[in-house]
């Protein structure tokens, strides 16, 4: 099996491809060969008897995307993309990465003429307020920003051609990602990670919205599950809807800190400082909250069943099961 990643050097590509190293295999078919792409060199992972190679660009240039999807790959994997605050921020940049790249790929699979399973990360950004309590698969995706409606536009296409056949595609919106490792980048979503990852480390976080704000979050682990799952689930099964919103957990902030508190304690929540940021608030009160997320559990799909799960498994995978200043 030859699999194709693009996005491979951010952080979700990171973590599939170190559990793709790990296995071997993608649901019981061995890897033969891993293509990896980025617009900054990923990291080729040692894969004894697999044939890897990385490849740099922009899949928004003239030929790049044809280029990469000469191989024709068995399964492919399209992570790459501009976060929401900086897709809000660059209009020209979100467009130009976020759907001009998109329709790039999808259209040089076309052109080769070959039928691959397409994994595609969209995200509960396509949704916008105002919202029931909790939101049903069949809600009308109506995003309030330029990165959710990149998405959306994206989610479209994605049907479309797999309904031409092009294609075999499956979209997953993905939740917030939490606790994403590393350093903060420019998501909207960032602080949701920042306070948890921050504090665990020793360090101070900024909290920009109220505590009152009820957001849907999936580990970095489930976003892997969620990826290798949709690699091999039944297309007939999922049908024209070809867009699943995903599982997660549905918490306020203040239910984060708590969750924090009980598993890290008092002197590592207060370093958490509260500091209101209007940029940040304009966009995520526009933000979808809770989800029902019926057809993604019925076709197998799972995630955390709490917050404090979410926490240990940052814990275990990040920080060698030990917690900044604590034994």
């Amino acid at each position: 099996m030859r699999i194709l990643i693009t996005g491979a050097a951010g952080m979700v590509g990171r973590k599939l491809i170190a559990r793709l190293a790990k296995d071997g295999t993608l649901n019981g078919r061995k890897i033969t060969a891993l293509d990896l792409h980025d617009i900054v060199p990923p990291r080729a992972p040692a894969m004894e008897g697999v044939s890897v190679a990385t490849h740099t660009g922009d899949l928004a240039d003239a030929g790049a995307a044809v280029s990469l999807v000469a191989s024709r790959p068995d399964v492919m994997f399209h992570l790459a993309g501009i976060v929401s605050g900086e897709a809000e921020a660059n209009f020209d940049l979100g467009y130009r990465v976020n759907l001009d790249g998109t329709r790039a790929l999808f259209d040089a699979v076309r052109l080769a003429g070959f039928a691959p399973r397409l994994v595609f990360t969209s995200s509960i950004a396509v949704f916008g307020a105002p919202f029931p309590d909790v939101i049903p698969d069949d809600f009308h995706p109506t995003p309030l920003t330029s990165y959710g409606t990149q998405k959306q536009m994206s989610e479209a296409l994605l049907a479309d051609y797999s309904r031409r056949g092009f294609f075999d595609g499956i979209g997953i919106r993905l939740p917030t990602i939490c606790v994403r490792p590393g350093k903060p980048n420019k998501a909207a979503s960032g602080f949701f990670s920042g306070i948890i990852r921050e504090p665990l480390s020793g360090q101070e976080a900024i909290l920009p919205v109220p505590r009152s704000v009820l957001h849907t979050h999936a580990s970095p682990r489930s976003a892997v599950n969620f990826l290798i799952h949709a690699a091999g689930i039944d297309g007939a099964a999922v049908g024209p809807r070809r867009n699943l919103t995903m599982p997660g957990v549905a918490v306020t902030v203040g239910e984060q800190i708590a969750a924090l508190e009980r598993i890290a304690g008092a002197e590592v929540v207060k370093l958490i400082r509260e500091q209101p940021d209007e940029t940040i608030w304009a966009i995520v009160k526009g933000w979808p909250t809770r989800f029902e997320a019926r057809r993604s559990r019925d076709l197998g799909f799972s995630a955390e069943k709490s917050f404090d799960e979410i926490i240990r498994a940052h814990i275990e995978d990040e920080l060698g099961g030990k917690i900044a200043g604590q034994g």
